[in-house]
């Protein structure tokens, strides 16, 4: 059993509710879609008191089951206009677990900048956040942990957020304490913001009671050995998540100079100094640590600690959407320079994707130079600050392109593509324009899959099997890097879920429960207003050809449609 918390911040009252067996495991993503549709919120304005900011963790949240402690945030998104789930690694999901809560929802609106506590007998206090206004998320961090010790975890929100740039994520301690991990995309953080939360400090306490606690851990070490024999898990925890920039220049579809090319170097000719076998030589050779667990008891450590020649750290974590989207698609080419604006990005608690998206459509607009990385820091300090351009460029691709009156703007539902071009990746692409989540391509990855022998029918197929999976994880607070184990041994895991539990899912409670998300997701963004043509790609997508592949979008969001289940 555990606590759900219903949080009313004007009047800082707390009413909690009692989730046991299947409640706890109908849990993130799938709980933020049944919330927000229950609840009518499709039509509330998102920056408003009426919009709900939902926390919610999974049925292993706290215990060292490995990459099963994220944490999804939701709400209607102020960013595309549409559902919204935000998950996220770090230690806050892991604290909610320890502290037998299941999540909790924000409700209305704070009356001053509040900081939340929650202890470790459950109990939750409120005080003023008048001395962290306007700290970036590190010294934000450092003045919370000075306070409330290191034995927390915090979730904050950054300067950006607190103007409502919508930009703006939430940002979570990671395992050494950097508050470097983000439920970056789709505005969330500016929601929070517009709450007056400026931080949610939760204690740590201890692993939660569990139904059968012997055949729980049984069920961790089976996983643990599961991974320890799959390729791709093996591959990211030495290259981690950079090496997909190998991968995508090679197969021509990595984002560079605004969608322009998809490829960087010639790899016959050059080694990608962006890709993930490069920097995984260079971050050893220095001293980096280049296999690092986001969160509590992760086996596959993807993550890593990116240093300079003295051996310093620079940023952590340095990843592939990071890369591909703050790097090669604004020219960058030395991943030391890209690290340094990661940092920063962090540091504001802003989604790199949107960033590094926006700021690239800046540099198509002539507001800066291809591969100037002081350009870039200097459009980060002036959304730090807030100016009036600042406060512009904070809400994102497409309203910066539509403000300089650019051609090429590469969003769907107005969130920025991530960092697979759909005119080569097309099984990514299709996911990105069909998932009611945005151009999101966690929703339903396809990097590798070769569609140019396939109809719209068998990619919208193969895709949807992908955003089933991906959908049941998310709602499960399982990482989808571990998809190679997880999607072929859904049994085990409802088995697993089960003994934790003390319920009686039958297996096909994994795929129903992915099902079911997209099918509420869908459900909310119809209700919202969207159509068939919000799922279509930016025109330049159909008319300008890709070098070097040569290809263009193939399909529009009616036509694929027809097949959706």
């Amino acid at each position: 059993m555990r606590d759900y918390l219903h949080i009313d911040l004007a009047e800082k009252k707390v009413r909690r509710e009692n989730f046991s067996g299947e409640q706890v495991a109908r849990s993130g993503r799938y709980f933020i879609a049944r919330t927000l549709v229950d609840s009518g919120s499709a039509t509330v304005d998102p920056l408003s008191d009426a919009n709900p900011l939902i926390f919610s963790a999974g049925p292993f949240a706290g215990t060292n089951f490995s990459n099963a402690n994220r944490l999804s945030v939701g709400c209607r998104s102020p960013l595309t206009g549409g559902i919204k789930e935000a998950n996220s690694g770090g230690t806050f999901g892991f604290a909610l677990g320890q502290l037998n809560i299941a999540g909790f929802t924000l409700n209305g609106r704070a009356s001053e900048w509040t900081v939340m506590h929650i202890a470790r007998d459950g109990s939750v206090t409120f005080s003023p956040a008048d001395d962290l206004l306007g700290l970036s998320n590190f010294a934000c961090a450092q003045r919370l942990h000075e306070r409330f010790g290191k034995k927390v975890s915090l979730a904050l929100c950054g300067p950006v957020g607190e103007y409502q740039g919508l930009l703006a994520g939430i940002s979570f301690s990671d395992t050494d304490l950097r508050p470097s991990r983000l439920a970056a995309r789709g505005g969330v953080g500016a929601v929070m913001g517009a709450k007056q939360v400026k931080a949610i400090v939760a204690e740590l306490d201890r692993m939660p009671k569990l139904h059968d606690r012997k055949k729980v851990i049984g069920a961790v070490k089976q996983y643990n050995a599961f991974l320890e024999e799959d390729e791709i898990a093996q591959n990211m925890k030495i290259y981690g998540t950079a090496l997909m920039a190998d991968v995508q220049n090679y197969l021509g579809g990595l984002p560079v100079r605004n969608f322009s090319s998809g490829r960087f170097v010639d790899p016959d000719k050059e080694v990608l100094r962006m890709g993930g076998q490069f920097i995984y030589q260079q971050n050893t050779e220095r001293g980096g640590e280049t296999a690092h667990p986001c969160m509590p008891g992760c086996t596959i450590e993807c993550s890593n600690v990116y240093v300079d020649a003295q051996g310093q750290e620079i940023a952590s974590p340095v990843e592939y959407e990071t890369l591909g989207l703050m790097g090669t698609n604004c020219g960058l080419d030395d991943p030391d320079d890209l690290a340094r604006v990661n940092f920063v990005a962090n540091d504001l608690g802003i989604d790199t994707i949107e960033a590094g998206a926006m700021i690239a459509v800046l540099m198509e607009a002539g507001q800066g130079e291809f591969g100037d990385s002081d350009f870039i820091l200097r459009v980060l300090e002036e959304i730090r600050v807030g100016s009036e351009n600042g406060r512009l460029w904070a809400q994102g691709t497409a309203r910066v392109g539509e403000h300089y009156g650019v051609a090429r703007v590469p969003v769907i539902k107005r969130q920025a593509i991530s960092a697979y071009d759909p005119r080569v990746v097309e099984g990514t692409g299709i996911t990105m324009m069909m998932t009611a989540q945005g151009a999101d391509h966690t929703a339903g990855n396809l990097p590798k899959l070769d569609t140019r022998e396939m109809d719209a029918a068998q990619i919208v197929a193969a895709s949807f099997e992908a955003q089933r999976v991906m959908a049941a994880s998310d709602s499960l607070g399982l990482c989808i890097f571990g998809r190679g184990v997880t999607d072929t041994n859904s049994d085990f895991i409802v088995a697993a879920i089960n003994n934790a539990l003390g319920t009686d899912l039958a297996p096909s409670f994994y795929d129903e429960l992915g099902s079911e998300t997209l099918r509420l997701e869908h459900e909310f963004n119809r209700a919202a207003g969207f159509s068939d043509a919000d799922d279509d790609l930016p025109a330049f997508f159909y008319e300008e050809s890709l070098p070097p592949m040569n290809r263009v979008a193939r399909f529009y969001g009616k036509e694929l449609n027809r097949y959706r289940e």
